[in-house]
C-alpha cells in the first residue's frame, strides 16, 4: 500500500537527517506521542553514522583537553546504552601499552582513575596497570613495551544502532524514509512547507510532494551548516570545522579479545580493535575537509599514517596492501578555525530559532551521546503544545534488545538450543545483530535449507527478505554494509548475484512493512 503523502499532512516535527542523531531525536519523539516525519536523502547510516570506530566510550584521551563534562555524560551514557542495547553492544577490554617517551606513568594513571571515577560502573571492569610479558595481549607486541595499562569501554555495531533506532520511530508511528531528499524549507506562519523528493522506491511515495510541520530539525550532520544557509533559516555564530576519520581493515591481527590504543608520535591515539572474528579494525586519522561534499575516501597517507601508528607496537608489519577495506566520514567540530583538531570538543552545539515555526540545527555530537542529544532538542522544545511530556528512552530498549540477563553469547547458544541445526557462527551472527528479533528471519526453519539462497558464509534469502521488509534495505550495498559486513566475505560475484535477487524483489509492488515491537521498556 503506497504511502500518500500531501498538503493535508501536518506533522508536529519533520528531522531531516537519517543519521544517529535524526534517527534518535525521531525515536524519543514518536514515544512521546508527537507525529513525526524523518526523511534521509541517501540510506540511514549512509554517511558518517556507518563510519564510526564502533565505540561507546567516554574519550579517554578528551581528559587532556579538559572536556570533563562530556567525558562524563559519554561514560553515563555507556552504562545506559548498553543496558538497552545488549545484542548490538558489548564490552570491550583495552590494553594501552606505555611509551614513556610520550606520556608519564603517573598521569595516564590519574586520567584512567578520573575515568573510572566520572560515572558509575556496573556492567564493566575497572581500569589496572599490567606487566605486558605475562599477559596475553603483550604477546604480539614489540619488548620494549613491557608496562601498560587494561581499562574498558564499549563496541557497538553503529549503523544497526541508527537502523534500529528508525524502526522504533515507525513503529512508534513515525514516518520515515530514506532516498527522500529534502529540496526546500519555506515558513508560512505558524508551520513550515517542506518540500520531499523521493527518488528511490517510488511505490512509496509520488515523485515530489510538501507536507506541513510545526517544528523541523536539522539533523544533517556535516551539511547542518549548509542546509541553514541554502534555505536562508539562520546563520550559526558557533564556529565548527569538517573533519574526515578514515579506518582501514586488515586480516586478524592476534588472537585474543583485548583491543588497543597506541600513542602516536603527535600524541594523537590509534584504536586497534578486534573485529568480526577474522579481522581487525585500526583506525582513525583527522584530516580537514572545506566542503562535506569532497570525496570522503581515504587518502594513501592515511594509510601511510594507520599503518605507521600499528608498526610501532606490533611484532608483525602491516603494509598497505594488506587493507582489505576502508572507510571514512565526515564530522563535524566544535571550536575555533585555527585549533588542533584532535583538540576540538566531540560535544554538540543547539542552534535554536523559537520563531512561531520553530527550528533547531544540530552540530557536532558523537554516536555515544546521541540519546541525550534527542532528550536536549525536545526540552528546547518543551512549551510547545504537545511538546512536554515526560522523558523515556533512558529506560527504552532497542529492537530485539529484550533478551532479559542473556548477553550475546548466552544468547547465541539458546538460538543453537531452539534450531539445533544451527552452527554457532551463524547463531552469534544473528544474535550480535538482531537479538531477540532474530525469531522473525529464523520461524518455521528446520534446516539451513528453509532460508533460502545461500549469497555468501552466512547470508541467506531469509535475512536479506528481512531486512528488505522491515529495515529498509534497497541494495546489495545497504545489505552488507550497513545492515550487517557481510561483504568483508563476499566475492564480486556474489555481491552481484546478490544485486540481482533484490532488484528482482523490488520489481514486484510491495504491501506496507509490518511494523515490529518498538521497545517502549525494557
Amino acid at each position: 500500500m503506497a504511502i500518500e503523502l500531501g498538503e493535508q499532512d501536518i506533522f508536529d516535527l519533520a528531522v531531516i537527517g537519517g543519521g544517529i542523531n535524526g534517527a534518535g531525536i525521531a525515536r524519543d519523539a514518536a514515544g512521546r506521542g508527537l507525529r513525526v516525519l524523518l526523511c534521509e536523502r541517501d540510506d540511514f547510516a549512509q554517511h558518517t553514522s556507518s563510519a564510526s570506530t564502533k565505540l561507546i566510550h567516554g574519550g579517554l584521551r578528551y581528559l587532556e583537553n579538559y572536556h570533563f563534562g562530556l567525558v562524563r555524560h559519554s561514560l553515563r551514557e555507556r552504562e545506559i546504552l548498553l543496558k538497552n542495547s545488549p545484542h548490538i553492544m558489548w564490552p570491550l577490554r583495552f590494553v594501552l601499552p606505555h611509551d614513556s617517551s610520550l606520556r608519564p606513568k603517573w598521569l595516564i594513571r590519574a586520567g584512567l582513575f578520573l575515568y573510572d571515577s566520572l560515572a558509575p560502573m556496573q556492567r564493566l571492569e575497572k581500569s589496572r596497570r599490567i606487566r605486558l610479558e605475562h599477559h596475553v595481549a603483550g604477546r604480539v607486541l614489540k619488548s620494549q613495551y613491557r608496562h601498560g595499562f587494561a581499562y574498558s569501554d564499549c563496541w557497538v555495531q553503529d549503523s544497526r544502532l541508527v537502523i534500529l533506532n528508525v524502526v522504533a520511530a515507525e513503529g512508534l508511528g513515525a514516518c520515515v524514509l530514506n532516498r527522500t531528499k529534502c529540496t526546500d524549507l519555506k515558513r508560512e506562519e505558524n508551520y513550515w512547507w517542506v518540500t520531499l523528493d523521493r527518488h528511490g522506491d517510488q511505490s512509496m511515495l509520488k515523485d515530489v510532494c510538501r507536507v506541513r510541520a510545526r517544528v523541523v530539525v536539522n539533523a544533517t550532520g556535516a551539511w547542518a551548516g549548509s542546509i541553514a544557509r541554502d534555505f536562508h533559516l539562520q546563520e550559526s555564530r558557533q564556529p565548527v570545522r569538517l573533519v574526515r576519520g578514515s579506518h582501514i581493515v586488515v586480516r586478524r591481527l592476534f588472537d585474543h579479545p583485548y583491543a588497543y590504543i597506541f600513542q602516536a608520535p603527535d600524541r594523537r591515539v590509534v584504536f586497534c580493535i578486534p573485529y568480526e572474528q577474522d579481522f581487525t579494525l585500526i583506525g582513525t586519522t583527522e584530516k580537514g575537509l572545506d566542503n562535506p561534499d569532497e570525496r570522503d575516501e581515504i587518502s594513501d597517507m592515511e594509510i601511510e599514517y594507520l599503518c605507521e601508528a600499528v608498526n610501532r607496537y606490533l611484532k608483525i608489519s602491516i603494509v598497505p596492501r594488506d587493507v582489505v577495506w576502508s572507510f571514512s566520514g565526515v564530522r563535524t567540530l566544535c571550536g575555533e578555525d585555527d585549533a588542533e583538531a584532535s583538540r576540538l570538543s566531540r560535544n554538540y552545539t543547539l542552534k535554536y530559532d523559537d520563531s512561531l515555526a520553530p527550528i533547531v540545527s544540530v552540530f557536532g555530537g558523537k554516536i555515544t551521546t546521541y540519546r541525550i542529544l534527542a532528550e536536549d532538542v525536545l526540552d528546547r522544545l518543551r512549551d510547545l503544545e504537545g511538546f512536554s511530556r515526560p522523558k523515556w528512552t533512558h529506560n527504552g530498549f532497542l529492537p530485539g534488545g529484550a533478551m532479559g540477563t542473556d548477553n550475546v553469547g548466552r544468547y547465541a547458544s539458546s538460538l543453537q538450543q531452539q534450531y539445533d541445526w544451527m552452527p554457532r557462527d551463524l547463531a552469534n551472527h544473528y544474535a550480535s545483530h538482531y537479538g531477540t528479533n532474530a525469531h522473525f528471519i529464523l520461524r518455521n526453519s528446520t534446516t539451513a535449507d528453509d532460508l533460502g539462497r545461500k549469497f555468501s558464509p552466512n547470508c541467506f534469502q531469509a535475512e536479506v527478505d528481512y531486512l528488505i521488509e522491515h529495515e529498509y534495505a534497497r541494495s546489495a550495498e545497504d545489505v552488507i554494509w550497513r545492515r550487517t559486513r557481510h561483504g568483508l566475505r563476499m566475492h564480486l560475484d556474489q555481491i552481484c548475484d546478490l544485486a540481482r535477487y533484490i532488484d528482482s524483489v523490488l520489481d514486484f509492488p510491495r504491501n506496507r512493512r509490518v511494523v515490529l515491537n518498538a521497545g517502549l521498556h525494557s
